[in-house]
C-alpha cells in the first residue's frame, strides 16, 4: 500500500472564526491533528492527516456531489512526481460542500490548500475520483 501523506494548511483572517475554520477542514479531514500557527494579526491552521483512511471523506464527498470527473482534472492539474496539490473554497467547505478553487482571487476569505504526498500520485488520484455506479454518466 502507498505510503500517503496530507498536508492542510489554511490562514486564517483577523475577521475570521478560528473554530469555523477549523470545521471548514473537519468536514472534509475529520481524521487530521490540527495545529495553529499564530504570528502577526493572522494566524495559520496546519493539519495532517495519512494513508486513503485520511482522503476516505474526500472521496465520499466527491460521490455524493456526483464530481470525480471535475475532481479528477483539478486534481491531475496539480500533478507533481510524487505529489498533487488542489485548494477548496473554505466557506463553502464550511456548510459541507466541494468547491475547488484557485490559490488567490476566487475565495474573498483564502482558500484551503491540500498537498497530497505519496510514491504514486496517478494511483491515488485514480483511488479517489474512481467511478461507481452512482458516479458514472449516463450513455
Amino acid at each position: 500500500m502507498t505510503d500517503i501523506k496530507v498536508v492542510i494548511t489554511v490562514e486564517v483572517h483577523p475577521t475570521e472564526d478560528v473554530d469555523k475554520v477549523k470545521r471548514a477542514v473537519d468536514n472534509f479531514f475529520p481524521h487530521a491533528s490540527i495545529d495553529t500557527k499564530s504570528g502577526g494579526t493572522a494566524c495559520r491552521l496546519v493539519a495532517m492527516t495519512e494513508g486513503r483512511n485520511g482522503l476516505a471523506p474526500l472521496r465520499t464527498h466527491l460521490r455524493q456531489e456526483r464530481i470525480v470527473h471535475a475532481a479528477r482534472r483539478v486534481f491531475r492539474r496539480g500533478l507533481q512526481p510524487h505529489s498533487f496539490t488542489f485548494y477548496l473554497n473554505k466557506q463553502v467547505a464550511y456548510v459541507n460542500h466541494t468547491s475547488f478553487c484557485e490559490p488567490y482571487g476566487e475565495s474573498p476569505l483564502g482558500s484551503i490548500k491540500v498537498e497530497v504526498d505519496c510514491y504514486d500520485p496517478r494511483d491515488v488520484i485514480n483511488w479517489l475520483t474512481e467511478e461507481s455506479s452512482r458516479t458514472r454518466l449516463p450513455l
